[in-house]
């Protein structure tokens, strides 16, 4: 026999059927989503009528295509390294075409002369932080 504490009792037949019946009562009207289900649309909805919603915010300066930066002069830094480069506006937008995104032009520009190389891909390469409007 096992010893086992006082509170521990096996509750009698009354008891077995009020937690049946409560159990019953409980169980929700409609089943909920399968994990792998699509989401319903209000839910989609909601979420876009949220002022929260970071699609309403106005694009960062390095989301920008070159076409769309009124200055002259692009500068990106490196973080890491505390590297500066410049970049004409025009000449960036001759070498990578006036539609390159300014974060992938930067991040080329960094990537092209980087000084930091371990061999090991999590640690190489710049850290970017991009100078714009």
């Amino acid at each position: 026999m096992t010893d086992r504490p006082a509170s521990w009792r096996m509750p009698n037949s009354t008891q077995m059927d009020k937690m049946a019946a409560a159990v019953g009562r409980s169980v929700p009207t409609k089943p909920g989503l399968a994990p792998d289900a699509d989401l319903p649309p209000d839910y989609w909805q909601a979420l876009l009528e949220d002022p929260r919603a970071e699609a309403r915010s106005a694009p960062s300066g390095a989301t920008l295509r070159l076409s769309q930066i009124s200055q002259h002069v692009l500068r990106v830094g490196c973080r890491r390294c505390a590297r500066l480069v410049e970049i004409q506006k025009a000449d960036a937008a001759r070498l990578y075409g006036p539609d390159a995104v300014w974060k992938d032009v930067g991040q080329r520009l960094l990537d092209n002369t980087c000084t930091q190389r371990t061999g090991r891909h999590e640690e190489d390469g710049c850290w970017p932080s991009y100078d714009v409007p």
